[in-house]
């Protein structure tokens, strides 16, 4: 049988491929490859979708973040970079950039743990994180993890009464809401990142900055073209960091079925929720009320399973599947001593043991996913993957 791959990217393509090839001729066409109109479109349709005053293409999700805390550092401190004695909130269960950009903005990161059933920051951790460090706590990212919302009105509130930023890290929600607002438009900024395997996803890096800041957008747009609104007379430490017009004009074609592509993760979402809820060794994702969750990846949990084992018996059966995240970031050897934790970080500690990710590309007809809750059903017959 051929392998039930957890995205399958050519097939997106050939799904529109009219619309893609299109898009590619145009900047044949007018060879304007850097900062092209494809570029601004983009911005403005986004920034529509979102509901935010302003949209800022950039060359990666890393970038927006990085771009997102330095332009921070420089409206709040008026210097460059933040200082190692700011504290900046974020989860130890993320990807290594939601750390690394803090670092290399000049802060320090102090990991809080997570909640054990939405795998998103814990928002009680946030406030004992504020009680014990106070005013050396600058910012909190919130990362929407798996295409979940967190809960933002209860983050928004704790940065508010605290008078600390909030950069949403929107990697992997391009579409997800709470309380019927877009990802990206709670916070300060927020962060997508439009790596190929995303749910808006271009033909290589990129990303956006979301934001309706003025002064934010201003001091973003100097940051990534070099530091200068003049790029012969530049007044901050600035990057190359543009979001490329191939990538933008990518980005447009596919944009137009953003919402379609998320209906079916979430219909795909819905038959393994079926099929797998009687499964006792399973635990099926939890969605927190008000969240439209996109489901960038469908994550379950394995108790009492042998988590590689399982892995191993699936792929025999020809499903893909991966584990996001092994680590935790404080647990690495960049962090482990340049960043600050708040207890244990229990609950990330004990997930990072047991989450596993199912195939969820859109384009799978139902009877695959069908097919992937047989072979995990099978797995409680196997002897040799029990605890």
């Amino acid at each position: 049988m051929k392998q039930i791959q957890m995205l399958d990217l050519k097939f997106e393509y050939e799904y529109i491929k009219d619309d893609i090839d299109a898009a590619i001729r145009r900047c044949l066409e007018h060879q304007k490859w850097i900062l092209g109109p494809e570029v601004k479109e983009l911005e403005e349709k986004m920034a529509g979708y979102l509901g935010v005053k302003h949209c800022i293409g950039v060359a990666s999700g890393t970038e927006a973040l990085l771009l997102s805390l330095r332009a921070l550092a420089i409206k709040i401190k008026k210097q460059e970079y933040w200082d190692k004695d700011d504290l900046i909130i974020t989860t130890p269960f993320t990807f290594t950039a939601t750390g690394d950009t803090i670092l290399r903005s000049g802060a320090t990161p102090i990991f809080v743990d997570i909640d054990p059933q939405t795998f998103n920051i814990d928002t009680e951790n946030i406030r004992i994180a504020l009680d014990k460090y106070g005013a050396k706590i600058k910012g909190i990212i919130p990362v929407h993890l798996y295409g979940q919302p967190c809960d933002m009105t209860e983050v928004m509130n704790i940065a508010k009464e605290n008078g600390i930023f909030a950069v949403e890290d929107c990697a992997q929600s391009f579409g997800a809401k709470f309380i019927g607002k877009q990802t990206g438009s709670f916070g300060n900024t927020g962060c997508f990142s439009f790596f190929p395997s995303k749910n808006l996803g271009g033909f290589g890096d990129g990303g956006m900055i979301s934001t309706s800041d003025d002064d934010l957008a201003e001091i973003i747009r100097m940051l990534l073209k070099h530091g200068g609104k003049d790029k012969y007379n530049v007044e901050h430490i600035g990057y190359n960091a543009r979001l490329d017009t191939l990538q933008a004009a990518v980005l447009l074609a596919k944009f137009k079925y953003i919402d379609e592509f998320n209906r079916k993760r979430q219909k795909a979402a819905n038959i393994y929720n079926e099929g797998l809820k009687d499964l006792g060794f399973i635990e099926i994702p939890f969605v927190i009320n008000d969240a439209y969750h996109v489901y960038h990846q469908y994550t379950i949990k394995l108790k009492k399973v042998n988590r590689d084992e399982a892995i191993n018996q699936l792929n025999l059966r020809s499903v893909q599947t991966m584990i996001y995240y092994p680590y935790l970031l404080p647990e690495m050897d960049l962090f482990q001593k340049r960043c600050k934790t708040i207890g244990k970080l229990k609950n990330a500690g004990e997930i990072s043991f047991m989450v596993l990710s199912l195939p969820i590309e859109p384009l799978y007809d139902d009877d695959t996913f069908r097919y992937v809750i047989k072979c995990l059903a099978e797995l409680k017959n196997t002897e040799n993957i029990k605890n």
